[in-house]
C-alpha cells in the first residue's frame, strides 16, 4: 500500500513491527522512492497535524 507525505512524497508500507525496548510500541516500516528505508511509531504515522494552519493526515493512504 502506498501514502502520500503531507508534504507531497510517496511512500510504501512495508510492514508494521514492535519496537524491541517497549514491546508496547507498534513501529511503521516504510521504504522512499530513493529505496531508503524509514520507521515512525504508529501513532505519528496516523496522526493528524497542524500544516498551512489546516489539520490535515501525516500519511494519506493513496487508493
Amino acid at each position: 500500500m502506498q501514502f502520500r507525505h503531507f508534504k507531497g512524497g510517496i511512500y510504501d508500507f512495508v510492514c508494521a513491527a514492535k519496537l524491541e525496548s517497549d514491546p508496547e510500541t507498534t513501529m511503521i516500516v516504510y521504504t522512499a522512492a530513493d529505496g531508503s528505508y524509514w520507521t515512525r511509531p504508529e501513532k505519528v504515522f496516523f496522526e493528524t497535524i497542524e500544516h498551512d494552519g489546516k489539520r490535515v493526515q501525516r500519511f494519506t493512504p493513496i487508493e
